[in-house]
């Protein structure tokens, strides 16, 4: 017997009108999406048909209310304002314009970010301070007079009609705290610390060198007050050749705009320049001259009395025997850098765990020692090829 199907009261499939009325709902619904489609697609159309604008720096404002602004390409131009915008303009504001009369139509806030940041190391809280650098007490008191005291007191500076320097360069071998000194005054001063490597600007930025210095100096003074810290400044400031490769021009285009950012800032602004190297014979005059980096520290390996001073910094924390006596490590290690002083401790620590000590031993220290110089052995030529 055939089953019939039964009709549900109501459905589609007996009421034709209900039927019509569900299909017309579907259809504007659909009808709705579509439109809106549409209308998505002709908005993404409109700006690929919509002309780029033009984004400059208002540098003037004028009397008769027009501006004048600074383009990318270094070129300034006397523009009309619109109506719109006559009243919250101000100088320095980033603005943009149209592309053919190059009126002002618009202000944007640009991101404080600048792209000179993703090359370099940029610090705001340094850990390393005066009381972690030992042996150097000397140089120290001179970056403090030269640097320290202008950022903090600029004034009194001002009152007596002194012009401190802008900057300092360290010199000496490797390892002996250059640095370290750097990063204690951008501490003590609590400056922005700016590290860039002068190695590594010529190496990985063919082309490209003059213009980050430039934008490195603009942040520099952005975030002020700041350290800038440009560690083997002889890669770009070596004396120059007349007529070089294509690699020496580009390191001479960058050199010339690092002469030309140090002589376009005040020496009481609160940006500060600590250059150093290992290589000062080979040093182009031009860096080194009155006003500047006029002022020139030699910071060498430490006598006896700082290393043991080196020591005690370094082993502070660490678990040391009772009899252990520094001095005689102090005197053992000779010759010693400050890094190479901190290695040695590292080293005492290591042996100690290998051996499964608790404490560390005078032995551990003494054993440490030739195995700092059996490594700088290995390295030898390298070093010497700096000095």
């Amino acid at each position: 017997m055939e089953e019939t199907q039964t009709k549900q009261p109501g459905s589609p499939q007996e009421d034709p009108l209900y039927a019509i009325s569900y299909e017309n709902a579907r259809l504007e619904e659909e009808n709705k999406n579509l439109k809106r489609t549409v209308q998505f697609y002709q908005a993404e159309l409109e700006k690929f048909r919509t002309p780029p604008f033009i984004v400059s720096e208002v540098i003037s404002i004028t009397d008769e209310q027009k501006a004048i602004v600074k383009l990318p390409n270094q070129s300034n131009f006397l523009v009309e304002i619109s109506n719109t915008m006559k009243e919250d303009l101000k100088v320095g504001d980033t603005v943009v314009n149209e592309q053919k009369s190059l009126v002002v139509t618009d202000k944007i806030n640009l991101s404080k970010n600048f792209p000179v940041e993703n090359y370099v190391i940029v610090s705001h809280d340094l850990k390393v301070s005066w009381k972690d650098i030992g042996g150097l007490s000397r140089e120290v008191e001179k970056v403090k007079e030269v640097l320290e005291m202008p950022l903090k007191d600029p004034k009194t500076f001002e009152e007596m009609g002194i012009t401190p320097p802008k900057g300092v360069l360290l010199y000496g071998p490797p390892g002996t705290g250059k640095t370290m000194i750097a990063k204690a005054l951008a501490k003590e001063t609590n400056a922005t610390f700016i590290e860039l490597v002068g190695s590594e600007l010529v190496q990985k930025f063919i082309g490209e060198g003059a213009k980050l210095v430039k934008e490195l100096f603009q942040m520099a003074r952005e975030k002020g007050p700041t350290i800038i810290f440009i560690d083997e400044v002889d890669a770009i400031a070596a004396r120059r050749v007349e007529n070089g490769t294509s690699g020496e021009r580009e390191v001479q285009r960058t050199f010339m705009q690092l002469l030309g950012e140090i002589d376009g800032f005040d020496a009481l602004s609160n940006v500060k320049i600590i250059a150093a190297t290992n290589r000062i014979d080979i040093l182009d005059e031009a860096i080194i001259r009155p006003g500047r980096l006029e002022r020139h520290i030699e910071v060498k390996p430490p006598e006896v009395e700082g290393r043991l001073e080196i020591l005690k910094i370094h082993t502070k924390s660490m678990k040391l025997k009772k009899h252990v006596d520094l001095q005689e490590i102090a005197q053992k290690a000779d010759h010693f850098s400050g890094a190479e002083l901190k290695a040695l401790t590292t080293e005492a620590g290591y042996l100690a765990i290998k051996n499964k000590k608790s404490e560390i031993s005078q032995e551990h220290l003494l054993e440490a020692i030739e195995i700092v110089k059996e490594k700088e052995d290995v390295y030898e030529p390298l070093t010497h090829s700096y000095n």
